[in-house]
Protein backbone atom coordinates (compact mmCIF):
# COMPACT_ATOMS: atom_id res chain seq x y z
CA UNK A 1 0.00 0.00 0.00
CA UNK A 2 1.43 3.37 -0.97
CA UNK A 3 1.81 6.46 1.17
CA UNK A 4 0.21 9.54 -0.38
CA UNK A 5 1.14 13.15 0.33
CA UNK A 6 -1.60 15.73 0.85
CA UNK A 7 -1.74 19.51 1.29
CA UNK A 8 -4.44 21.53 3.04
CA UNK A 9 -5.28 24.83 1.32
CA UNK A 10 -6.84 26.32 4.49
CA UNK A 11 -4.16 25.73 7.12
CA UNK A 12 -1.18 24.99 4.82
CA UNK A 13 -0.42 21.67 6.46
CA UNK A 14 1.36 18.94 4.49
CA UNK A 15 0.73 15.40 5.68
CA UNK A 16 1.01 11.81 4.53
CA UNK A 17 -1.66 9.14 4.51
CA UNK A 18 -1.14 5.40 4.14
CA UNK A 19 -3.96 4.22 1.83
CA UNK A 20 -4.89 1.48 -0.57
CA UNK A 21 -4.60 2.36 -4.24
CA UNK A 22 -8.34 1.80 -4.61
CA UNK A 23 -9.25 4.23 -1.79
CA UNK A 24 -10.59 7.62 -2.91
CA UNK A 25 -8.38 10.67 -2.22
CA UNK A 26 -8.94 12.47 1.07
CA UNK A 27 -10.90 15.71 0.96
CA UNK A 28 -11.09 16.69 4.65
CA UNK A 29 -8.09 17.98 6.64
CA UNK A 30 -7.39 15.94 9.80
CA UNK A 31 -5.63 18.96 11.41
CA UNK A 32 -8.00 21.89 10.92
CA UNK A 33 -11.11 19.73 10.31
CA UNK A 34 -12.22 21.80 7.28
CA UNK A 35 -13.98 19.96 4.49
CA UNK A 36 -13.07 19.91 0.80
CA UNK A 37 -9.76 21.76 1.32
CA UNK A 38 -7.24 18.93 0.85
CA UNK A 39 -5.65 17.85 -2.41
CA UNK A 40 -3.20 15.06 -3.17
CA UNK A 41 0.33 16.09 -4.14
CA UNK A 42 2.30 14.44 -6.89
CA UNK A 43 5.48 13.01 -5.43
CA UNK A 44 8.46 11.10 -6.72
CA UNK A 45 7.81 8.27 -4.32
CA UNK A 46 10.36 6.05 -2.68
CA UNK A 47 10.98 3.85 -5.69
CA UNK A 48 10.77 0.11 -5.78
CA UNK A 49 12.02 -1.59 -2.64
CA UNK A 50 12.65 -5.34 -2.55
CA UNK A 51 12.43 -6.92 0.87
CA UNK A 52 14.00 -10.25 1.63
CA UNK A 53 17.16 -12.07 0.72
CA UNK A 54 18.31 -12.62 -2.83
CA UNK A 55 17.84 -9.15 -4.28
CA UNK A 56 21.00 -7.32 -5.27
CA UNK A 57 21.55 -4.07 -7.17
CA UNK A 58 23.73 -5.90 -9.70
CA UNK A 59 21.09 -8.52 -10.57
CA UNK A 60 19.52 -6.41 -13.31
CA UNK A 61 22.52 -4.74 -14.94
CA UNK A 62 22.41 -4.01 -18.67
CA UNK A 63 24.22 -6.32 -21.06
CA UNK A 64 26.59 -3.49 -22.12
CA UNK A 65 27.63 -2.99 -18.50
CA UNK A 66 28.22 -6.73 -18.04
CA UNK A 67 30.34 -6.92 -21.23
CA UNK A 68 32.48 -3.94 -20.16
CA UNK A 69 32.97 -5.39 -16.67
CA UNK A 70 33.95 -8.76 -18.11
CA UNK A 71 36.44 -7.14 -20.52
CA UNK A 72 37.98 -5.15 -17.68
CA UNK A 73 38.18 -8.25 -15.51
CA UNK A 74 39.91 -10.19 -18.30
CA UNK A 75 42.43 -7.41 -18.99
CA UNK A 76 43.33 -7.15 -15.31
CA UNK A 77 43.72 -10.92 -14.90
CA UNK A 78 45.82 -11.26 -18.08
CA UNK A 79 48.19 -8.47 -17.00
CA UNK A 80 48.66 -10.09 -13.58
CA UNK A 81 49.28 -13.48 -15.19
CA UNK A 82 51.95 -12.04 -17.49
CA UNK A 83 53.65 -10.31 -14.53
CA UNK A 84 53.75 -13.61 -12.63
CA UNK A 85 55.30 -15.36 -15.64
CA UNK A 86 57.96 -12.63 -15.96
CA UNK A 87 58.88 -12.84 -12.30
CA UNK A 88 59.18 -16.67 -12.49
CA UNK A 89 61.45 -16.34 -15.54
CA UNK A 90 63.64 -13.81 -13.72
CA UNK A 91 63.94 -16.15 -10.71
CA UNK A 92 64.98 -19.06 -12.93
CA UNK A 93 67.63 -16.92 -14.67
CA UNK A 94 69.08 -15.73 -11.37
CA UNK A 95 69.29 -19.32 -10.06
CA UNK A 96 71.10 -20.58 -13.19
CA UNK A 97 73.83 -17.95 -12.94
CA UNK A 98 76.71 -19.09 -10.78
CA UNK A 99 78.77 -16.54 -8.92
CA UNK A 100 82.37 -16.16 -10.05
CA UNK A 101 84.97 -17.38 -7.58
CA UNK A 102 87.79 -15.06 -6.74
Amino acid sequence: MPTYEYHCDKCGTDFEEFQKMTDPPLSDCPICKNEQCVHRLISGGAGLIFKGSGFYITDYRSSDYKKAAEAEKNSVSSSTTSKKKESKTEKKESKTKTPAKA
